[in-house]
């Protein structure tokens, strides 16, 4: 099985900076792609960025420029590096890759994996 498990967040003022990370663990024998994803109070998740197993990313329009997504292809970790926090980047943040599992007769097929979340909270 594989276990995604965040850390980071917290509690910090508006104009602040916090990085969340993200580290996968199991028997995986491929990561495809990894993302932070958000759900605000009373939201839907939605997207924040994510990164190719190459290192191509994409972001939300709503943190270009203050948020950054970067991976370790060998720890099979991703960090979200959040800088010119708002209030409204208030969220519970979670995790989510896209891993293929080693099994006995070889590579298994890609499933979407999420991590348990971790809040952030900004102040105004």
């Amino acid at each position: 099985q594989v276990q995604l498990v965040e850390s980071g967040g917290g509690l910090v003022q508006a104009g602040g900076s916090l990085s969340v990370s993200c580290a996968a663990s199991g028997s995986i024998f491929s990561i495809n792609a990894m993302g932070w994803y958000r759900q605000p109070p009373g939201k839907q998740r939605e997207l924040v960025a994510r990164i190719s197993s190459g290192g191509t990313t994409d972001y939300a329009d709503s943190v270009k420029g203050r948020f950054t997504i970067s991976r370790d292809n060998a720890k099979n970790t991703v960090l979200l590096q959040m800088n010119s926090l708002k209030p409204e980047d208030t969220a519970v943040y979670y995790c989510k890759s896209k891993i293929s599992l080693l099994r006995n007769d070889g590579p298994g097929p890609f499933y979407d994996y999420w991590g348990q979340g971790t809040q952030v909270t900004v102040s105004s």
